[in-house]
């Protein structure tokens, strides 16, 4: 998203014309670009017909030192993980990082990138995704149409509590309206996802369980 802001200069773009580019929603857009501008990206709108948003004129990263395998283990780390939460803001990060890299360091990381490949597993929809991160990210209820591996499909309402990993698999783990418990979710399981707007009830990580010794939170400390 950062990259297609860049490239349209400060004609900009709609919300709308984003959500359609991306197969989201004008409201996944719209916090995506809150995402953007609380990490320090200076993203101006411009309001009424033929508005939309831009980034700031000359706008762009300070200098960024990294060598070419550094630059490259990003991309190899973001690339071999496109189910995990948050992916598509981290490969735009990435590619952020890459365009302000000096040219010299740009072309050794390019020409290492191709010798590293990934086969990644095919993933949930980018919209069923962005739902699920965006109700975690809002802490609201999001219902779901999921099939377990016993084939039953049902429709639950679901309290995002964390996603996890493991064995290959990421998981929506929260407090299950219909059963009144925490479960489980496979991500790659659910076939349908929307964010309501009842607020989850204050569910924390300690009811999930003891975590096993090696789990771990991707940064700091968990709860």
């Amino acid at each position: 998203m950062s990259e297609m802001l860049r490239r349209n200069g400060t004609r900009g773009c709609s919300a709308e014309r984003l959500a359609s580019e991306f197969g989201v929603s004008v409201r996944t857009v719209k916090r995506d670009l809150d995402a953007l501008e609380r990490s320090g990206a200076p993203i101006w709108s411009r309001p009424g017909p033929g508005g939309g948003y831009h980034f700031a004129d000359g706008a762009s990263l300070p200098p960024i030192s990294l060598s070419a395998a550094q630059a490259v283990a990003l991309m190899a780390a973001v690339s071999a993980a496109r189910e995990a939460p948050y992916s598509d803001l981290a490969t735009a990060g990435v590619q952020k990082i890459l365009d302000v890299l000096d040219p010299r360091t740009r072309a050794r990381a390019d020409a290492l990138a191709g010798r590293v490949w990934v086969d990644a597993p095919p993933t949930a929809s980018r919209r069923i995704r962005s739902a699920l991160e965006e109700a975690m990210a809002e802490q609201r209820v999001v219902r779901i149409r999921y099939t377990s591996q016993s084939g039953a499909t049902t429709i639950r309402d679901v309290e995002p509590v964390l996603f996890a990993s493991t064995n290959g698999q990421w998981y929506l783990v929260g407090w299950c309206r219909m059963r009144d418990a925490m479960r489980w979710f496979t991500v790659s399981q659910v076939e349908r996802a929307s964010v309501t707007k009842t607020a989850c009830t204050g569910h924390t990580i300690r009811e999930v369980g003891t975590p096993p010794a090696n789990a771990r939170p991707v940064h700091g400390r968990g709860e």
